[in-house]
């Protein structure tokens, strides 16, 4: 399967900025007794803002720490070195949870490596993240395809052309999944294995 992390990723619109503060929680509206509210007047109005530098700071290594595992896992990627670059990604992944880019990339690999399960959970996530973008509805229906659910990739693939109607590498794995369940339903009507439902991609036609 076509591997895409090499690609530049600088045209997809991400937003991989830390969660931002949230002002009106609960306790942030409690009135403040007398106590605090004289304690408040004798400090230096720039006080209040000494902790925000420190906290923008503290954004900002964060994104390069998740940067740099990123690159790395991607260095790692292309040298076909995939469980590593895998662990790479999983430290990124935990600083910046919701980038749609690198769950799918972490789905592709998973995909090379054979673990399908956790090549559709991540895709699933990159879809839920970044419902209007065709390649992760692509990768997802990949997913469910090498999982062994065909119609569920067909779905996929469809909401992928509904985005993007001249994708070839959707429309291409939209007809191997019809084949796939064109297939099922032979055997089915031949009474060979009726409890086999699920299909491997690239599995070979049984010889009779």
């Amino acid at each position: 399967m076509k591997l895409t992390w090499n690609k530049n990723k600088s045209n997809k619109k991400r937003s991989l900025e830390a969660i931002a503060n949230y002002p009106n929680l609960p306790f942030d509206q409690q009135k403040p007794s007398a106590a605090d509210t004289q304690l408040q007047n004798e400090e230096p109005p720039a006080s209040q803002n000494q902790e925000k530098p420190s906290d923008d700071a503290s954004d900002s290594d964060f994104k390069q720490l998740a940067q740099s595992f990123l690159a790395q896992g991607n260095k790692l990627a292309e040298d076909g070195k995939y469980r590593e670059a895998l662990g790479k990604w999983e430290m990124s992944l935990n600083l910046m949870p919701e980038n749609a880019v690198l769950h799918e990339q972490k789905s592709q690999l998973l995909l090379e490596i054979g673990d399908a399960w956790s090549a559709l959970k991540a895709a699933s996530r990159a879809t839920e993240l970044e419902p209007s973008w065709a390649e992760a509805w692509i990768t997802l229906g990949r997913a469910q395809l090498n999982f062994g659910e065909p119609d569920s990739a067909i779905e996929s693939f469809d909401r992928a052309l509904a985005i993007k109607p001249d994708s070839v590498e959707a429309q291409d794995d939209r007809k191997t999944a019809v084949h796939l369940i064109k297939r099922r339903k032979q055997l089915h009507s031949s009474g060979l294995s009726s409890d086999k439902n699920r299909f491997m991609v690239g599995d070979k036609t049984e010889s009779s």
